[in-house]
């Protein structure tokens, strides 16, 4: 993980003048943070999560992989590895209102960063559902927002199978997700 410290706290302006083809990078409280490319394992996860989700997904959600902004405020854009959202909400660089889904895959240089900072971002900025998978587990761990705050919906390690009907209904296999 690079962070870049300018001179002064970045805002979406600045974002905006980054040039389109970019590693993954996100902007923290005003900190512009680029990610290292993710193992082989995360991939295999990515991967397994999405055909999971676009199996599953009703006709008018669309589910897109990273890099895809999103706007949390003028100071903090994140690009969850995977995300569902209905197809009116996409604009051509992301988006300025919740997705219904937000999934992190942890990857251990920034686990504690995508399990609490970003948790809180999610949450506050109303992203009704986010799940967080470990390839190295492997596992899935579901939340949803109820009362603005999130509860776990559901979890599943190795070959234990994690069923939610929100926000449809899909069935995960963690260890099924893993090529190997």
């Amino acid at each position: 993980m690079t962070t870049t410290a300018p001179d002064r706290s970045l805002t979406r302006a600045d974002w905006e003048k980054l040039p389109e083809h970019r590693c993954k990078t996100e902007l923290l409280d005003g900190e512009l943070v680029e990610m290292q490319m993710p193992s082989m394992a995360h991939q295999d996860m990515s991967a397994g999560l999405f055909l999971a989700l676009c199996a599953a997904a009703p006709a008018e959600m669309r589910v897109r992989y990273a890099p895809i902004d999103v706007h949390i405020s003028d100071r903090t854009i994140l690009e969850p590895d995977l995300l569902v959202a209905r197809r009116e909400l996409f604009l051509p660089r992301g988006f300025e209102e919740p997705p219904l889904l937000a999934v992190e895959i942890l990857s251990s240089s920034i686990r504690s960063r995508d399990l609490i900072r970003k948790f809180s971002w999610f949450e506050q900025f109303g992203v009704q559902h986010v799940w967080f998978a470990d390839p190295d587990e492997p596992s899935v761990a579901a939340w949803e927002l109820v009362d603005g705050r999130y509860v776990e919906a559901g979890e599943a390690v190795g070959e234990e199978t994690l069923v939610l009907e929100r926000p449809f209904r899909v069935e995960i296999t963690p260890r099924r997700l893993l090529d190997d």
